[in-house]
């Protein structure tokens, strides 16, 4: 699979690389998060959220919506399933790590994707992204050895516990959790999730 990165045109339909942000003392602070043989991932770091940096992101890059800051670590080389959000997600790659990418829009009428269009981006280590809504998402995978570690920044509440009653018709059955909608692919046997990745389980 071709792997492109995130400064390739190729990017742009899924998201745009920041510029200008102070991610001294989040990398610092990074360095103290868990790094798993499989993929942790914890939405809100007091920690995180205490920095500098925070301010600056909830106000340049979510005009001052409240947000969490978080990371997804460990390793992982499989899609598995895509997610998305109401809202863009920001990424800082604390080493390298590749995403593997889709656009919403091409999410079939039954709710089901077609893996054979998704993308590979390389982010190198030290790089703030921007992930649009309409991009189809998961865990990074690893682009080394020793596995990733990936700061996550989302409006407050996002992936946290439900507590509504999800629908079961079309798009509703893909919500797993606040302002996540999960389409899985059968392989991984996540559960309770609606499996309409159609394809290979691609993986890097």
């Amino acid at each position: 699979m071709v792997i492109h990165k995130v400064t390739d045109p190729e990017f742009a339909p899924y998201g745009k690389v920041l510029q200008d942000y102070d991610l001294k003392d989040l990398l610092k602070e990074m360095a103290h998060t868990p790094l798993p043989e499989d993929v942790i991932y914890v939405p809100s770091v007091e920690g995180l959220e205490s920095l500098g940096a925070a301010k600056d992101f909830q106000n340049r890059a979510f005009g001052g919506l409240p947000i969490q800051i978080g990371y997804c670590n460990g390793n992982n080389h499989s899609l598995n399933a895509v997610e998305y959000h109401r809202s863009s997600e920001i990424n800082v790659a604390v080493n390298d790590l590749v995403l593997l990418l889709g656009r919403q829009q091409d999410i079939e009428e039954d709710d089901t994707y077609d893996t054979a269009k998704i993308e590979a981006f390389l982010v190198p280590a030290g790089t703030a992204i921007e992930v649009y809504a309409t991009t189809l998402h998961y865990a990074p995978c690893n682009a080394e050895d020793d596995g990733f570690r990936c700061v996550v920044i989302l409006p407050r509440g996002t992936n946290t516990e439900l507590d509504f009653e999800a629908g079961s018709g079309r798009e509703d059955r893909l919500i797993t959790a606040k302002n996540k909608w999960l389409i899985a692919h059968p392989e991984a046997k996540i559960e309770g999730a609606f499996e309409g990745l159609k394809g290979e389980n691609i993986t890097i």
